[in-house]
């Protein structure tokens, strides 16, 4: 089993930064692929930010330039830095493993952008 805890939310104006955290632990294989899905209210859930085993990330076009996806494989941690938030980014962000064909959610954290 895989356990995914966020922090790192909150409320920030428009034009602020916050910086997401994503810890892991459990069965963590050397190989597999984290990302950050964010969800709104009455939207589906989207995917903002992915990245490979080997580092290679993609964005989703909204955000391409101001957010940042990282991690840290030998201790099991994936951040999103985020910056110039726009009150669209307003969402649960969560964070998503994916290896040996399964699929790990952590709860999510909040981020509110205020205009």
């Amino acid at each position: 089993q895989v356990q995914l805890v966020e922090s790192g939310g909150g409320l920030v104006q428009a034009g602020g930064s916050l910086r997401l955290s994503c810890a892991a632990s459990g069965s963590i294989r050397s190989s597999n692929a984290m990302a950050w899905y964010r969800q709104a209210p009455g939207k589906q859930r989207e995917l903002v930010a992915h990245i490979s085993s080997g580092g290679y990330t993609t964005y989703t076009d909204s955000v391409k330039g101001r957010f940042t996806i990282s991690r840290d494989k030998a201790n099991n941690l994936m951040y999103l830095q985020m910056n110039r938030l726009k009150p669209e980014d307003t969402a649960v962000y969560l964070c998503n493993l994916a290896q040996g064909g399964g699929d790990y959610w952590g709860r999510g954290t909040q981020v509110t952008v205020s205009s």
